[in-house]
């Protein structure tokens, strides 16, 4: 029976290749041609592949409908909580996790910080687009004709002297997040809070969600927290492949 599924499972990535006829479907399985029609039969019946006119075979449109409704039923918050808990558990700073929705970039996780003093931030809550770390790495990721026009529209509010003065400078600083593929807020939007953030991407590389770590100058410098970095990145990345499907690995470094 195992055998069975996974010939029947192999030929999917064969036909996301495009549509096959049923000597090149039994050639790549290594089997009879009845045995393969009997699996695209059966794979046909659900829908999972579809026979065209001219008897070749390609996906079926139940596959895709399927991997549309996965997709909208991943839930980016329960499946990155864990790895911000233990990440919080090591370093012991707040830890944000942050998505991108109609216009605005809102938290939607928060692991406190074990250290007294404590941030306001909420979750629910928009962030200080302009300058937020989580911010932008999400809108870096957007396509360039989008990244100008939410750049063009938006208000430059100068909450500290380090804050992004202008659309033209929020630009340049997505472009080097783009490139570089994590961001910080260094006392941007509070003096004394810094912040250094990385990507959550989804299958697609198309950045889903972003993660910080922030801390107050009281408990650790800018460049002390820039060392820890390498771990929120790998963090990040763990995420990024669970939420992908993939094997994640905890990376405890």
């Amino acid at each position: 029976m195992s055998q069975t599924v996974d010939r029947a499972l192999s030929i999917l990535p064969l036909l996301a290749q495009g549509p096959a006829d049923l000597g090149q479907v039994a050639e790549r399985l290594g089997v009879h041609k009845s045995t393969a029609l009997r699996l695209l039969r059966t794979l046909h019946e659900h829908g999972l592949v579809h026979r065209q006119q001219d008897q070749r075979y390609r996906l079926g449109a139940r596959l895709f409908a399927l991997a549309q409704e996965a997709v909208e039923n991943l839930d980016v918050r329960e499946i990155a909580h864990p790895y911000l808990i233990e990440l919080n558990e090591r370093i012991g700073h707040t830890i944000h996790l942050a998505v991108y929705e109609e216009g605005e970039v809102v938290y939607i996780d928060k692991v406190e910080s074990r250290y007294p003093v404590r941030m306001y931030s909420r979750i629910g809550k928009p962030v200080a687009i302009t300058v937020a770390a989580v911010a932008k790495l999400l809108l870096a990721d957007l396509p360039e004709a989008e990244r100008r026009a939410v750049a063009a529209k938006l208000d430059y509010p100068p909450y500290t002297p380090r804050s992004t003065p202008n659309a033209a400078a929020f630009l340049k600083e997505l472009a080097t997040v783009r490139e570089q593929g994590w961001a910080t807020d260094l006392g941007g939007h509070e003096e004394s809070i810094n912040c250094v953030g990385a990507p959550i991407r989804g299958a697609d590389g198309r950045v889903v969600a972003a993660m910080s770590v922030s801390a107050p100058n009281v408990v650790v410098t800018a460049e002390e927290l820039l060392t820890l970095l390498p771990q929120v990145r790998s963090t990040a990345e763990a995420v990024s492949r669970e939420y992908s499907g993939k094997p994640a690995t905890k990376d405890t470094a």
